[in-house]
């Protein structure tokens, strides 16, 4: 027989909401699992109230980055981008001691922040969350490294259901201008004064990198090398079925390449948009894109906006790349 749970008044429960008392309108106080029902209805917690507070937790966001400045590029810095930073402005301006707060793809050991000794802090975007609402767990993750003891990383926990969001925290006219390393020794102010762990870190991660620019003539494109062939990944904003035709018009029609020797492959989705990808050849390097990836930008905005229906070739364009998308997120 399991033994009963000793009671105790020294801990209170915390509220979803306000400090409402339970019986009222307010919100039910949080309790284990398998303690009653603070509602009294003399089920457990887990299967009364707790039900929808563990559903709110886990239930996917399929556009976790939708609203803030760059949706497009917290996309790609998140899937496609090894190692880049970007400043983060506050809502609320920075807190006393805290001179800047910087996202950063990966950080040393993979924690999901950093308050550096100086005060400043680092929030990294690439790791695991466990919640199905990536910018819910990334703002708790930043509260808490914003409190955090200089000189501490921060590790991760599970957001409460009911804490804040990037879109709450950021400012919405801040910007968002990501700067993509060849590296990550912006982990280390002075590498030589780096932990043995952190040294490690870095040189395992430096070898992984994968060499990655971002294209400064569009927005969200990013070239990649990779040892048979050069690839073009291109975060787009457009509603899926929109953008699937138009690119399908320009397929049918032989003008949905970047040049001689490139051709659109595919795409994949991820976190609630569409990513198309272009084989490259190895000769073909981030420069020699620039002004085709331009071009293709005119192109595709006269294809967005035609209303015809496809045609047979166009349909059969639209098919191939369908049969070739894959989901990420």
């Amino acid at each position: 027989m399991a033994k009963k749970r000793p009671q105790t008044k020294a801990k209170r429960p915390q509220t979803t909401g306000g400090a409402a008392a339970v019986g009222t309108e307010g919100d039910v106080p949080v309790v284990g699992a398998r303690e009653p029902c603070p509602c009294g209805s003399g089920r457990r917690y887990k299967a009364c109230h707790g039900r929808a507070a563990a559903h709110a937790v886990t239930e996917l966001v399929r556009r976790p980055f939708e609203g803030l400045p760059g949706e497009c590029d917290w996309v790609a810095l998140r899937e496609l981008v090894p190692a880049a930073t970007v400043e983060l402005p506050l809502k609320d301006g920075l807190p006393e001691g805290v001179p800047a707060v910087t996202l950063a793809t990966v950080l040393p050991m993979a924690w999901p922040a950093l308050r550096r000794d100086d005060g400043s802090v680092l929030l990294g975007l690439q790791n695991d969350t466990s919640s199905g609402d990536i910018s819910r767990d990334l703002a708790d993750t930043l509260q808490r490294a914003l409190e955090a003891e200089p000189g501490t990383p921060v590790q991760g926990r599970r957001a409460p259901a009911d804490g804040p969001r990037l879109q709450d925290l950021l400012d919405p006219e801040g910007g968002f201008e990501p700067e993509v390393h060849s590296g990550f020794e912006f982990w280390v102010p002075d590498p030589q004064n780096a932990t043995p762990e952190v040294a490690a870190s870095l040189e395992r991660a430096n070898a992984a990198a994968i060499p990655t620019v971002k294209l400064r003539g569009v927005d969200a494109a990013y070239w990649c090398q990779t040892p048979e062939k050069n690839h073009l990944r291109w975060v787009m904003p457009h509603p899926e079925e929109q953008l699937l035709d138009a690119l399908a018009r320009l397929h049918a029609a032989g003008r949905s390449s970047l040049g001689e020797g490139t051709r659109l492959v595919g795409s994949f989705r991820a976190h609630g948009l569409t990513v198309p990808v272009w084989d490259l050849p190895s000769g073909v390097s981030a420069e020699d894109v620039e002004k085709p990836a331009a071009e293709f930008a005119e192109r595709l905005a006269t294809a967005l906006a035609a209303d015809a229906p496809l045609t047979a070739d166009e349909r059969r364009a639209r098919g191939g790349l369908t049969n070739r998308q894959v989901t990420l997120s």
